[in-house]
């Protein structure tokens, strides 16, 4: 069952089951959105953009055309995606860039992701961070720009460009991408 606060403008029918959607948000027409997700409050979500199963994207988030969530993405408060390179007013692409976020991602509050990134797989991006460039899968970046600072583990440990927790203790990732 899909759980629709009356305040929000929700257009599209494409919403999986145990999805809640929280007051004042707007989902455009042609967005498509998984099952299990958390859609926080005064979040604006464009036509073409595609969130995967279990994703809680907090308020004050712009998603916009182009946009592609996998499952198990954090997207924290008033973080914004860009779309187009070159904005000018009543100029519009033929096509907006698009930007993917990996399963299991994390993103901080007020972060922007500038458009045609890749952020990978479990990869893990500070608050207030500007993300000009693509991520790879389980590292850590922060900063404006963002800039390449540790590794994160499947489960969430963070860990440092030796790959060592806080206790010290070095840990293998398998499937790191390179960097």
């Amino acid at each position: 069952m899909v759980k629709i606060h009356p305040t929000a403008d929700v257009q599209t029918n494409q919403i999986g089951d145990n999805t809640i959607v929280w007051q004042y948000s707007v989902i455009l027409l042609g967005a498509r959105i998984g099952n299990n997700c958390n859609i926080n409050f005064n979040v604006f979500i464009e036509n073409d953009v595609t969130i995967g199963d279990n994703v809680t994207i907090k308020s004050g988030v712009q998603v916009w055309d182009g946009v592609r969530i996998e499952d198990d993405v954090f997207i924290g408060p008033n973080v914004t995606f860009t779309n187009d390179m070159v904005p000018r007013s009543k100029h519009y692409p033929e096509s907006f860039k698009e930007t993917i976020v990996c399963k299991g991602c994390s993103i901080g509050a007020n972060s922007t992701i500038v458009a045609g990134t890749i952020l990978g797989a479990y990869a893990f991006v500070g608050a207030g961070s500007v993300v000009t460039k693509s991520i790879s899968p389980y590292h850590v970046y922060y900063g404006n720009p963002a800039k390449h600072k540790g590794y994160i583990t499947k489960e969430g440990v963070l860990l440092d460009l030796g790959f060592k927790d806080k206790n010290g203790i070095i840990h293998k990732i398998i499937e790191l991408g390179n960097d």
